[in-house]
């Protein structure tokens, strides 16, 4: 999330601050009378430049998707290129460049059928060559934002031109779910021309100003009959939340993400805009370690779960755009959410009658946080103190410096704020925060019952026994875990009605990064 206004604290210099700026803009969007009116949505037309401003851009992003982390190179890398498989809107894993897979030996092995007649924007025809060469770009000692998701993978072979074969060291039955890590781009077998990108995507690149711009053009024909509408689009890198509202509703761009939650009601009342809101998998977490006193009593877990108020928390942090959380970190938008666990609420009796069963004399419960985690993290811990004073509970806040707060405080001191920003799998988040080899395993969670769950739900391609297993394993962590997840944040995109195909999507902002390809430009009543 992006921070506050310290404009509005300074002295005046003779210019608008951005605050006015802003008050401003909104007061010429209303004007709806004076801009262009659209046909109603239709369906798609092709043609048009689709101007984004976004946040999430760097000057120090490359074009080489190994090093992508965040939302402008993301939306450029499903621009220029295309997974084996991607997310649909329904979190379910759907073909891209592979037409289908099948598991063997128990969901060690897979089998991906791969789409014939699809070609690179240099003329070469893709085939089970350019996959292997692709995914071995992110194993071993590969410097790469994928080298986690694809360690377990012990071999990647070509079976004929158009079959590749995946061998994992263990069973994972939602390895498809896998392969649509935005940094897992097919490219040419040998290919190491980052700047001069060569995929398989709708767009080409015309210019790259890392931090600052990026331009695409209609690359030709695409092979997706349903995608790539647009002749071009201008990516305007935004970082600063009031000016990317601002040239929103000023008209100077068509699309914008993370929208300032402060504001954002006031969009949403435009004749000419649009908020495009999905409930997703990003949650803040107060992780408590619970092999350290006192954490290790689960009544003083238990304790501290019945002392967060959800509802406020969701309030103050994301001005209500948020769904709440249950102390585990599966959101309702997973297709795994268990549907019959009982909600957490904020109960000050339990939580007295909890804390005084734990009978820690001198409890020296000391949350750690810090600015730079995420907005609003230090006023989580301070929520967190208050609503648990009101229980009787003495909660200490402690703010450490931003830099090098996640290199010695977080996974150091035994009580801590952070954040995550989900995964495409139920399993693959319960595996990367609560397994128990994982060296993200911040709140120590060791569960011998949990771990034989997670083993057999990786294992299983039934999909009912596979979300009992998951089901089991979010109730283990809403009753016993040690991590404090009192909400889930919503992805808040907007853009003005000229734009047709931007959806929600629970996975990430702007269609999941898929916003280039699937997007149009209305045609004018």
């Amino acid at each position: 999330m992006d921070g506050g206004d310290p404009g509005a604290l300074r002295p005046s210099t003779g210019r608008p601050s951005r605050r006015e700026v802003l008050a401003g803009a909104l007061a010429l969007g209303a004007a709806g009378s004076a801009l262009p009116a659209f046909a109603a949505d239709a369906g798609p037309t092709s043609g048009g430049t689709l101007r984004l401003g976004l946040a999430g851009g760097s000057t120090t992003d490359t074009l080489d998707p190994r090093t992508w982390d965040d939302s402008v190179m993301i939306a450029v890398g499903f621009a220029l290129y295309n997974n084996l498989v991607e997310i649909g809107a329904d979190n379910r894993a759907e073909p891209a460049l592979a037409t289908g897979w099948e598991p063997s030996d128990g969901a060690r092995v897979w089998t991906l059928a791969l789409r014939r007649g699809v070609h690179f924007r240099s003329g070469r025809e893709f085939t089970a060559d350019d996959a292997v060469y692709s995914l071995n770009l992110h194993r071993g000692d590969a410097t790469s934002g994928a080298a986690g998701v694809m360690k377990p993978v012990t071999d990647i072979r070509r079976v004929d031109a158009s079959t590749l074969r995946v061998t994992l060291a263990s069973g994972n039955a939602d390895f498809p779910l896998v392969l649509t890590d935005y940094h897992l781009k097919m490219v040419p077998d040998g290919f190491a021309d980052w700047p001069r990108p060569d995929g398989t995507g709708a767009f080409a690149l015309d210019a790259f100003e890392p931090g600052v711009r990026v331009a695409l053009r209609k690359a030709g024909p695409y092979w997706k009959p349903d995608r790539g509408h647009l002749d071009a689009v201008e990516i305007t890198v935004i970082d600063d939340v009031g000016a990317r509202m601002a040239a929103l509703i000023s008209g100077e761009v068509d699309a914008i993400n993370r929208a300032d939650t402060r504001t954002v009601s006031r969009i949403d009342k435009s004749p000419t805009l649009e908020i495009v809101r999905s409930a997703g998998g990003w949650y803040p977490v107060m992780a408590m370690m619970v092999d350290r006193a006192p954490y290790d009593s689960p009544d003083l877990r238990r304790a501290l779960k019945c002392a967060v108020d959800r509802e406020q928390m969701i309030k103050v942090l994301f001005s209500g755009y948020g769904t709440l959380g249950n102390d585990n970190p599966i959101p309702r938008s997973d297709p795994a959410f268990n549907t019959d666990l009982e909600q957490l609420k904020y109960d000050p009796d339990k939580a007295r009658f909890h804390f005084r069963r734990a009978g820690v004399a001198n409890p020296n419960i000391v949350l750690r946080t810090s600015a730079g985690v995420f907005g609003g993290s230090a006023d989580m811990a301070t929520l967190l103190q208050a609503t648990a004073s009101r229980c009787d509970i003495p909660v200490a806040v402690r703010t450490e410096p931003s830099d090098g707060y996640f290199t010695k405080v977080w996974l150091k001191e035994p009580f801590t704020v952070s954040y995550w920003a989900g995964r495409p799998s139920a399993t693959q988040m319960l595996e990367v925060a609560y397994g128990r080899a994982s060296p993200w395993n911040e709140s120590h969670w060791t569960d011998p019952r949990f771990d034989q769950l997670l083993t057999l739900a990786q294992a299983e391609t039934d999909e009912t026994r596979r979300r009992g297993y998951v089901w089991d394993m979010q109730a283990l962590l809403t009753g016993e875990g040690g991590t404090l997840i009192p909400c889930f944040r919503d992805w808040l995109d907007a853009h003005n009605r000229r734009v047709g195909g931007h959806t929600p999507h629970s996975g990430f902002d702007m269609d999941n990064g898929r916003i280039c390809e699937m997007a149009w430009i209305k045609a004018e009543r």
